[in-house]
C-alpha cells in the first residue's frame, strides 16, 4: 500500500515531527488540529471560537487532499475539559449538518499549548491520489 503526504498552507504547519495528513489507501488520516491560525498562532476566544479554527483547519487539510467534511467517516475530539462539550457539540454540528461521522469525544489532562479543543478525523476518498 502506498502512502502521501498531505500539507495545507492553508493551515498551520505541524508543530512537531508529523504530517499534517498522510493518505494510505483509500483512506486519509488527519492529524489532530488545535486552534492555531496560519502563521501558527493559538487564536483567542472561547471553546466556539476554538472549534470553528480547528475546524476550518481540518477542511482546509481535507482540501488539500481533494476532499471534503462530507467524506470523514470518523472523528476524534479531545477536550481540555468536558464542560465544554455542549457548545463544542453545537458548533460540530454546525460543519457535519447530515450524515456526520461515528465520533468519540474525551476529556484530557491538557492538550498542545494550552489548547481547549484538538480533533484529528479519518476520511474516505473514493479514488486513489495521484502520484507526486
Amino acid at each position: 500500500m502506498q502512502k502521501r503526504i498531505i500539507a495545507s498552507g492553508q493551515a498551520a504547519a505541524a508543530i512537531g515531527p508529523y504530517s499534517q495528513a498522510v493518505a494510505a489507501g483509500p483512506f486519509v488520516f488527519v492529524s489532530g488540529q488545535i486552534p492555531l491560525d496560519r502563521q501558527g498562532k493559538m487564536v483567542e476566544g472561547d471553546i466556539v471560537v476554538q472549534t470553528v479554527q480547528v475546524l476550518e483547519n481540518l477542511k482546509a487539510i481535507l482540501a488539500a487532499a481533494g476532499l471534503t467534511l462530507a467524506d470523514v467517516v470518523k472523528t476524534t475530539v479531545f477536550l481540555a475539559d468536558m464542560a465544554d462539550f455542549s457548545e463544542m457539540n453545537r458548533v460540530y454540528g454546525e460543519f457535519f449538518p447530515e450524515k456526520p461521522p461515528a465520533r468519540s469525544t474525551v476529556q484530557v489532562a491538557g492538550l498542545p499549548k494550552g489548547a481547549a479543543v484538538e480533533i484529528e478525523a479519518i476520511a474516505l476518498k473514493k479514488q486513489w491520489l495521484p502520484k507526486a
